[in-house]
């Protein structure tokens, strides 16, 4: 199997890394790719501006890589997803040529000759990466080892409080979004609601109350799953990633100034159509009503359907990497950052196969790229024969300072960080429409 390639599933930046990481060590690297050029997931949420900074949006080996072709590494300032992929990820696509097989989709990983079942002969057989292409012809590729870095982008979750599609939700399809929103000049003068206290919440709320600045009546409702608003305002002064620091802060100031309708401990169950417009119903009785459109961001969850032929560990709770799930489970941990985590961690009971970046992390929301290029640093070395070197870990994290999920769902102070004392989210009418 020594003669066969190490494929890689998807070309965003823990994938193309891993590729450079492999090129440099000298094993042969196939990049399997859905979309039609590098950072294709990433391009969808180009207009959206990162709190990495440019140093933690690179790897080492893709630098090395990209260096002798005349390319300088941004050296400061946060970029959008669009210029992360114009400043880093096309030119490391480039560098990386025809080791890049788009428009290509894998439809599962099997031991050639063996389903699941089999034992007999198992770790001898290589890999089998079985694909289509954009014209639809079915392919096979025969692999030594294989790096799933295909990310969360294509599942979303639903709104539904319980993991699954509101009642109403998907006949509601045409006014629910899954994504952080760019042009929201059409829902001047509506009603909108964003449902998430991620991150990607945190950017739609704030895109849309420009807007409702800008254009009178129009009406933001931001509906929070807990009992607290502790978790949307970010460390602060603690949090080491400054432009996050600031996302949670002008999140704050836009709630204060009454621009923005915070409705905690929110729970959808049913999606209410009347004409153009929806009603959220939640689990307690409680109604949001008059709604032209949802932004639904709570998250993703990896698609493991492709790896249904592997043994494969995942974690119960999260859906991420069974070896790394303590570290990650937003249950345990409620402040300070995650530790990085290396091939060690990320094995499979099938020999040769590993989940690298957000999907290894599952439903987890506390993934860095510079966690995913520290993952396949150590993976690539790890097949490479170089053990040493895959037990090193050479990862800092920023500290976080962000309060999770540890403490009472319900409570109105979750976790390690008491609710902001400026802000009084009491209780709500049962309509808030």
């Amino acid at each position: 199997m020594s003669e066969l390639p190490v494929v890689v599933i998807g070309a965003g930046p823990q994938g193309l890394a891993a590729a450079a990481h492999l090129t440099e060590r000298g094993l042969d690297a196939i990049v399997v790719e859905r979309g039609a050029s590098a950072g294709a997931a990433v391009t969808e949420w180009g207009h959206v501006r990162l709190f990495s900074a440019w140093p933690e949006l690179t790897d080492a080996a893709a630098r090395r890589l990209l260096e002798p072709t005349g390319w300088a590494a941004p050296e400061s300032g946060y970029p959008t997803g669009a210029e992360w992929v114009a400043g880093y990820l096309a030119p490391l696509g480039a560098a990386l040529g025809e080791r890049i097989l788009y428009g290509t989709t894998v439809t599962g990983i099997a031991r050639q000759g063996r389903d699941k079942v089999v034992d007999s002969g198992r770790k001898g057989q290589p890999f089998v990466v079985h694909t289509v292409d954009q014209d639809g012809r079915d392919g096979r590729i025969l692999a030594r080892a294989v790096i799933d870095a295909s990310g969360t982008w294509t599942l979303p979750n639903p709104a539904g409080a319980d993991g699954l599609l509101a009642v109403g939700e998907a006949a509601a399809a045409e006014r629910v979004s899954y994504r952080i929103p760019d042009d929201v000049s059409e829902l001047a003068g509506s009603h909108v609601v964003v449902i998430g206290a991620g991150h990607s919440a945190t950017h739609a709320v704030l895109r849309l109350s420009e807007l409702a600045r800008r254009e009178p009546g129009t009406r933001v409702t931001w509906l929070l799953r807990r009992g607290s608003t502790a978790s949307v305002f970010g460390g602060g002064a603690g949090d080491e990633l400054p432009e996050r620091a600031a996302l949670g802060s002008r999140a704050r100031k836009v709630i204060e100034a009454g621009v923005v309708d915070v409705v905690t401990g929110f729970r959808v169950t049913e999606f209410q159509h009347d004409g153009d417009v929806l009603t959220l119903l939640a689990e307690d009785g409680r109604d949001v009503t008059g709604v032209a459109h949802v932004f639904a961001l709570t998250g993703f969850r990896p698609d493991t359907s492709i790896l249904r032929e592997l043994r494969i560990a995942l974690d119960p709770v999260l859906d991420a990497v069974a070896g790394i799930a303590a570290e990650i489970d937003p249950n345990i941990h409620s402040c300070g950052s995650v530790g990085a985590t290396g091939a060690r961690q990320l094995v499979q009971p099938e020999q040769g196969f590993f989940i690298v970046g957000a999907k290894s992390y599952g439903r987890a929301p506390t993934f860095l790229a510079l966690t995913g290029y520290e993952q396949v640093r150590s993976v690539v070395a790890h097949l490479a024969g170089d053990h040493e070197a895959a037990e090193r870990n050479e990862l800092v994290l920023p500290d976080t300072g962000v309060c999770g999920g540890a403490g009472g769902f319900d409570a109105e102070g979750s976790g390690c960080c008491a609710a902001p004392a400026v802000l009084q989210i009491g209780e709500r009418p049962v309509s808030v429409g």
